[in-house]
């Protein structure tokens, strides 16, 4: 358990906490939410022993480890990915060689009837049984798991962190923490760096996660999926919801429309009094009524009330008239080295008022087809045809270095090409998070996060009829997140965005294309659809499935147009299939029989008997390290050959 107990904290005169407190403990999901700049990354600083609060208490468990993750990228090097990731299991690793040397010890004993004896081989088993409780023996197995989940290939393992981008870099740092499986993990928008399928799968590993969770995210489908509880800070303090971001947002709205309703009447009642004094302040009778109601006014515990930042209500200009087609793509293919394709024989139609999200693992090619389609980035191959007055508004977060430097934001946004004299700019300004005089703000001293959010702001009010987004949401917080997402709802024009934000997506999305070893795949519908579609086709995929179902005789089928054909490459596909299943059921078989002879070791070495006999428990101790050292390495073993029964299959699929 850690909590913060009556916390108060100021930078200069702004107020972060004051008097707050907040618990963490068993395993708690927590949703930790605010405006940007309320304060969740120091509350999170804090929790993690970064940053001392100003009064107050941080108490934590003796035995209760924190593992806390930032939003600021890293920069790893000087080791390949799999030992930098390996370097994390420090406790393992500890107890690996403390193991070692008690074993050195054990065998250099020649009086083993002594007390000493006894004594370090207690010691012994207690580094075990720490050993088998941490999953030691499934280390290696453990990192090949996490590394494969956050979007690493196997080929990935032993390259050199200095060839991964600063995104994957992040990656790293988290599974890292992953390894570590700290008491309780705070994770600082652990999203924006994973495409959707690492995110579903951190997703699923932290529902299932044996310790506490703290997130700080705007993705609200993140949240809703993993929270039960969530604190909201803000204006130094902290108010806590027992419940998902849904219902927080559902009782956050009825608590305010409570206190608004307690504030209307109260200063109704004050408003009756002061009227009262004011009337009869000068009139000698009446002198001890007034001073009475004064002395009632000052001791009144006045109801304040915090309103929410005034709402934008911002709509895009109106849409260029075009053609029903906007773009035909036919054939594309797109190399940078002339040997690897990054995109092959790509195909596509968009129409008018499409709703598309691109999807894809990083580095699967998203990028640069939006780059290809916005006309920055050229092809090898095929044709891309755009149709009638087809106006492209593009943005990527690498634009923003382009704009001029000692232009102020405001002044960036008067520069909008073709902008409407009637847009109130402030306004729209203040909804990206530029507050007062943030707008007269040079673009040379602004962050990247906020050059990125002046980018999309301005290109939010130009016209078009065709807008594309790279990742617009990054550096969004949820209140700016939804002007965008209002905006694009009611856009009449088309949008392609690349995006892993569900929520983000769901609000405006109708269809999904997503990019996959070169290729492209068209999916109806949103997110939820598309996410569902995926399980049911990696399910198709699953080792249990018979040899002869529907989906392989399809598969044959459309390779194959004769019947002799059709029968010849069922027989072969049926032969191939059914070996490599054989050799998962051994693995199985085997593994099943470790596994009884092992509880049966456990339970033997749990009893009191165990410690009679010293040499005995010696041999049997040996015969568990063994078992141990067998399971992991058939557990390996299965797992390759699964991976290449999948592989098989979608090879024969595709």
């Amino acid at each position: 358990m850690i909590s913060l107990e009556n916390i108060t904290l100021h930078f200069g005169s702004r107020k972060i906490l004051e008097e707050a407190t907040f618990r963490v403990s068993g395993n708690d999901r927590i949703a930790l939410v605010g405006p940007n700049g309320a304060g969740k990354t120091t509350l999170l600083k804090m929790l993690s022993g970064f940053i001392s609060p100003d009064s107050g208490k941080v108490v934590k468990s003796k035995h209760f480890t924190v593992g806390y993750l930032p939003q600021e990228t890293v920069r790893l090097k000087g080791r390949s990915l799999y030992d930098e990731v390996y370097s994390s299991a420090d406790n393992i690793k500890r107890i690996q060689e403390e193991m070692s040397e008690v074993e050195s010890e054990l065998k250099g004993f020649y009086d083993k009837e002594s007390d000493e004896y006894f004594d370090l081989f207690t010691l012994y088993s207690d580094l075990q049984d720490r050993y088998r409780i941490l999953e030691g023996h499934k280390l290696k197995s453990n990192i090949e798991k996490i590394l494969i989940g956050l979007g690493f290939s196997s080929e990935d393992f032993e390259k050199q962190l200095e060839t991964f981008s600063g995104g994957w870099h992040m990656r790293v740092e988290l599974a890292k923490l992953l390894l570590k499986n700290p008491s309780v993990l705070l994770l600082d928008e652990p999203t924006n760096n994973l495409d959707f399928e690492s995110l579903l799968w951190l997703e699923n590993y932290l529902r299932t996660y044996n310790g506490a969770v703290v997130l700080v995210s705007h993705d609200r489908t993140f949240l809703d999926n993993l929270s039960k509880r969530t604190y909201e800070i803000g204006s130094g303090n902290l108010t806590v919801y027992q419940g998902n971001y849904s219902y927080y947002i559902r009782e956050r709205k009825s608590r305010m429309e409570l206190l608004e309703n307690r504030y209307n009447n109260q200063q109704k009642y004050i408003e009756q009094q002061e009227k009262f004094i004011n009337r009869f302040r000068y009139k000698a009778t009446k002198a001890r009524a007034v001073q009475s109601r004064i002395k009632l006014l000052d001791k009144i515990d006045r109801v304040e009330i915090e309103k929410d930042a005034a709402s934008v209500n911002f709509r895009f200009p109106p849409a260029v008239h075009s053609g029903k087609i906007l773009l035909e793509i036919e054939g594309l293919y797109k190399s940078y080295n002339r040997a690897d394709f990054v995109l092959s024989n790509i195909s596509l139609i968009v129409e008018r008022g499409d709703k598309i999200a691109i999807v894809g693992k990083n580095g699967s090619g998203k990028t640069t087809l939006t780059r290809i389609i916005a006309g920055m980035e050229s092809i090898s191959s095929g044709s891309v045809k755009f149709g009638y007055n087809v106006k492209i508004k593009y943005y990527a977060q690498n634009q923003a270095e382009e704009m001029n430097p000692e232009k102020t934001a405001l002044e960036i946004m008067e520069q909008a090409e073709g902008r409407d004299s009637a847009v109130n700019l402030r306004s729209i300004l203040g909804g990206f998070l530029f507050h007062g005089d943030d707008a007269y703000k040079k673009t040379g001293i602004l962050s990247g996060g906020e050059k990125s959010r002046l980018a999309l702001a301005k290109m939010l009010i130009e016209p078009s009829n065709f807008l594309i987004l790279d990742e617009p949401t990054n550096h969004l917080d949820i209140a700016s997140k939804d002007i965008l997402t209002s905006a694009l709802s009611d856009y009449e024009g088309c949008v392609m965005v690349v995006s892993h934000d569900r929520d983000f997506i769901d609000s405006f999305v109708t269809k999904i294309i997503e990019v996959r070893d070169g290729g492209i795949k068209v999916y109806g519908g949103n997110s939820y659809e598309y996410q569902k579609k995926k399980e049911k086709e990696l399910a198709d995929l699953d080792v249990t499935d018979k040899t002869n179902d529907p989906e392989e005789e399809k598969v044959i089928k459309n390779n194959y147009s004769s019947g002799i054909e059709l029968k010849k490459k069922k027989k072969e596909f049926t032969r191939a299939s059914a070996s490599i299943k054989k050799e998962i059921s051994q693995y199985e078989e085997k593994i099943k029989l470790l596994e009884s002879r092992k509880k049966e070791i456990e339970e033997y070495m749990s009893s009191d008997k165990f410690y009679l006999d010293v040499k005995n428990a010696i041999a049997f101790t040996n015969e568990y390290r063994e078992i141990l050292s067998k399971i992991e390495k058939y557990s390996v073993l299965w797992e390759e050959k699964v991976q290449k029964f999948v592989t098989f299959k979608k090879n024969s699929i595709n």
